[in-house]
């Protein structure tokens, strides 16, 4: 025999169930989605959220990978091609920053390229310029997916931020959890203690603390630098401990061919654990 719950016990559950919903959830959270824009290994949309009062607008763009494919880092490797996003100046919103979770390598034995091979979620900071009321965001995106080849990914990705909607608060824990997933910052046990750039050797050479409980077999380096600069694969000339020591090629193309006062991104995945940080080289 099925007991049937009573009004009261029914006014009891929807009430706490309500309780629940509303600590999980943010209190006031707007946010709103562009279409997926679909192609053969995945879909990409547009997540952002209200403005905040300097104008800020907390985004992410959402890459939904099929099993089997995948997308790259700010810096690829020998191939594939980087998240780009460019906004339409007519809408008042720029692009300050796109943020990127540690990423991994991949090495076939012909190509070694550095990515993504899970659905990932790069973290955007735009800001609206002036004005106040409902926020247009045109974006057209154009990135990199691949299974054996790569495919270029092209496309234009709307949205409307309208002031007072209060839409669906999942998207704004989406945009959290995306900035939750980027790598921390240097600390006083997860830092670099050393980074020296032998023009010589065309290598750079680091010194890292990395945290106490860290294994040893999941520790990986990527390096990242501006037009003109590329790195070659990592090599790990001692790993005792806490402290890890590497050398890494550079190659220099263009005019310019120095590394000497040109910011590089170095992103350290230690484990469960990742950190990122910018070196500058004297």
């Amino acid at each position: 025999m099925i007991k049937r719950p009573t009004y009261e016990n029914m006014v009891q559950r929807i009430g706490r169930a309500s309780l629940l919903l509303a600590f999980f959830l943010p209190v006031g959270a707007q946010a709103a989605t562009s279409e997926w824009m679909t192609s053969t290994g995945g879909m990409i949309r547009l997540v952002a959220a209200a403005p905040q009062q300097d104008g800020t607008i907390p985004a992410t763009l959402e890459v939904k990978l099929n099993p089997g494919w995948k997308t790259y880092w700010r810096e690829p490797g020998a191939s594939g091609i980087p998240p780009q996003v460019t906004l339409d100046p007519a809408e008042d919103v720029v692009l300050e920053k796109i943020g990127f979770p540690v990423p991994k390598t991949f090495d076939d034995g012909v190509v070694r390229y550095v990515g993504y091979d899970k659905s990932v979620a790069f973290p955007l900071t735009l800001k609206r310029l002036h004005g106040e009321g409902d926020v247009t965001i045109r974006a057209s995106v154009f990135l990199g997916i691949c299974e054996d080849i790569c495919i270029p990914v092209q496309g234009e990705l709307n949205l409307t931020l309208k002031q007072g909607d209060f839409d669906n608060p999942l998207d704004a824990a989406r945009i959290d959890g995306a900035v939750a997933a980027l790598p921390e910052a240097p600390s006083e046990n997860f830092k670099v203690a050393t980074a020296v750039y032998d023009e010589r050797k065309a290598v750079v050479q680091l010194s890292l603390r990395l945290p106490p409980d860290a294994a040893k077999e999941h520790r990986e380096l990527f390096l990242a630098g501006p037009s003109g600069v590329a790195f070659g694969k990592p090599v790990i000339t001692n790993a005792e401990g806490a402290e890890l020591q590497a050398e890494i090629p550079v190659r220099l193309s263009g005019k310019d061919k120095t590394l000497k006062g040109k910011p590089v991104i170095l992103a350290v995945r230690a484990d469960g654990r990742s950190m990122e940080t910018t070196l500058a080289f004297d």
